[in-house]
């Protein structure tokens, strides 16, 4: 499977698309809160903020089923009184497979607009993977990663807003956690500014063995061949998911005992 990643502005979408889809690809994913900006100010936000089948959900599903493209895009959702920094995966056809709501606040800009979501594994099956999101931070956290594993994640795909100087989360942390997983990470990054904010691209694809595609700076369309033939081989190899020891570990989620 052909995987693309969008590091560009969100109103480039469509052409985006399009040439994604002219070059085989069946899905492609775009950065966190793409369609509206992350730093925007609350205030903007609450007021671009609309429900999952809202009407930016119908215009981008209706581009997938022209394109005949699974695409992912994040964006604020409204779910009552509540704004929930989310991202959404829409098949080729157009129909919602998932919805996820980012679980792990990132200081005071998240805090400020966002409510934080409940549920850590949101999945879906897709092209034979199974398939889960998260949202920027979250990906930081080793325990949600690993419960992603757990529930058999293939695919992980995490829209992004990550800015200078934290240029290593993209370069070295990502890496590891498709390592030490033995899954897919799709990270998706923007390459632009917003007030003081400077985003700093490097949108990365990797597998448990290596970086498979990975952005630069700058407005970029990047592709990435996924092979799930790579995690059976991986998994084999390097059997960390069935070498655990949880009764060790107690203590990550429980605190120490007395």
């Amino acid at each position: 499977m052909i995987v693309a990643v969008h590091q560009g502005p969100f109103d480039r979408l469509p052409e985006a698309m399009a040439a994604a889809a002219e070059r085989g690809a069946e899905l492609i994913v775009t950065a966190e809160m793409g369609t509206t900006g992350y730093h925007i100010g609350a205030k903007a936000v609450a007021e671009l903020a609309e429900p999952a089948d809202g009407p930016r959900a119908a215009e981008i599903g209706a581009l997938a089923a022209e394109h005949k493209l699974a695409v992912v895009y994040g964006y604020p959702e409204r779910d009552g009184e509540a704004v929930y920094n989310s991202a959404q995966l829409l098949s080729a056809q157009g129909e919602r497979l998932a919805n996820y709501r980012k679980t792990h606040l990132f200081g005071d800009l998240d805090r400020d607009q966002f409510s934080p979501g409940d549920d850590p594994v949101v999945q879906a099956d897709f092209k034979g993977l199974r398939t889960g999101l998260l949202i920027c931070y979250d990906v930081e956290f080793p325990e949600l990663v690993r419960a992603h594993a757990l529930a058999g994640t293939d695919l992980l795909l995490v829209p992004t807003a990550l800015m200078r100087p934290y240029e290593r989360i993209a370069d070295l942390l990502v890496p590891v956690r498709a390592h030490e997983n033995q899954l897919y990470v799709v990270y998706a990054n923007r390459c632009d500014t917003e007030g003081e904010l400077t985003y700093c691209g490097r949108s990365t694809v990797a597998s448990p063995d290596e970086v498979v595609a990975k952005a630069g700076p700058d407005e970029e369309l990047l592709f990435a061949e996924l092979d799930p033939a790579v995690l059976a081989q991986a998994r084999a190899e390097t059997p960390y998911l069935a070498d655990r020891r949880p009764s060790l570990y107690r203590s990550l989620t429980e605190g120490p005992r007395a």
